[in-house]
Parts: C-alpha cells; sequence; structure tokens
C-alpha cells in the first residue's frame, strides 16, 4: 500500500521543480490579458470602494479598500476563471492583492 504522505511529498516536489522553470518577469500577455500596465477604479459607485483581497476569490480575506477617485494602481497581471470571475494581481498604495477586474479599466495615455 502506498503512504498517502509520500504521495503528497512526490506531488509537491514536481510543482516546485516546475515553478522554478517559469519565467520571472511579467509577460505582456498572460492568461489572454494585458499585463504591467497602469489603470484606474472604474463602475464602483461613488459611495462605495473596490474591496483588494489577499487571494483571488470574493470570500478572501479583505486586505485593502481602493476609492473610484481616480487614483493609480498597477496592473501586474490578470487570471481568467472559466465559470468565474477575472480576477487581476494589482498593487495599491504599497500593498499587493486581487480585485475583480470588471472594476478596473487601463488608463488611456
Amino acid at each position: 500500500m502506498t503512504n498517502i504522505n509520500s504521495i503528497a511529498k512526490n506531488t509537491i516536489v514536481a510543482l516546485v521543480a516546475f515553478a522554478a522553470t517559469l519565467p520571472l518577469t511579467t509577460a505582456s500577455h498572460a492568461g489572454g490579458y494585458k499585463a504591467g500596465y497602469h489603470a484606474y477604479v472604474d463602475g464602483v459607485a461613488s459611495w462605495d470602494v473596490l474591496n483588494m483581497r489577499k487571494w483571488p476569490a470574493s470570500y478572501s480575506q479583505k486586505v485593502a479598500a481602493i476609492p473610484d477617485n481616480g487614483w493609480g494602481i498597477w496592473v501586474e497581471r490578470c487570471i481568467y476563471k472559466e465559470d468565474a470571475s477575472d480576477w487581476c494581481k494589482v498593487k495599491y498604495a504599497d500593498q499587493w492583492g486581487w480585485v475583480n477586474k470588471k472594476y478596473i479599466t487601463e488608463y488611456e495615455y
């Protein structure tokens, strides 16, 4: 009989080895979305804020609140989730977190 802990260890080792092969630079288009750009909060009521989450899920811990006042946010990358909301990893006021993609718009220069 195979030990379940042995299988888990082997799986973790394989995932770490795979992750080590991934590039460390941000791609210009990751997951079908443009990456590495400035954006702002859009589509949130003027009296409300955009919640930044620790992980890309609405039930994840809130780490910051971004007002809809034109403040710039940096979009590192976005992920597409089939059957769910798309999420972007962003930086706002020296804080990193995830926001729902439908509430941000890229700055037009």
